[in-house]
């Protein structure tokens, strides 16, 4: 069984959806199209690839103040990942998800897995329990 720390306790319920690895840092600002939810940073290694509705597993982010905007605007078009699993805690970017849920909007619940747990994610979808477990067929 694998478990992730809830960085938000006050998270209920479970999130579905397929896992997306990140092999890179990214940057939110200037790396994520905010109107579509996909990668844009073209030197990334999922450039292309979209955000929107996954388990998005992050290794790191690249920092800037505007990421809790880019992430803001994925929330309120409703196309921001389902969940976000963070190596290190983005202070920026959970501004984003703060503020959205204080819009009334649905944030991605965000919890804490490091890079050796983010690696022994599977391909495929995943479940995230609010107390951080994580479930995988």
């Amino acid at each position: 069984m694998m478990r992730a720390e809830p960085l938000f306790p006050d998270h209920k319920g479970t999130v579905e959806g397929p896992v997306l690895a990140l092999t890179a840092p990214l940057s939110f600002w200037g790396g994520v199209d905010p109107s579509t939810g996909r990668i844009i940073q073209v030197r990334h290694p999922q450039c292309g690839q979209s955000i929107a509705g996954t388990v998005l597993a992050l290794p790191g982010t690249i920092g800037s103040s505007s990421s809790s905007a880019v992430l803001l605007e994925l929330i309120r078009l409703d196309i921001a990942p389902a969940a976000l699993l963070l190596a290190a805690p983005d202070a920026i970017l959970l501004i984003g998800c703060v503020v959205g849920r204080e819009m009334g909007w649905k944030p991605p619940p965000a919890f804490r897995l490091d890079e050796a747990g983010q690696a022994r994610l599977p391909a495929g979808r995943i479940t995230l329990l609010a107390d951080g477990e994580i479930r995988f067929p």
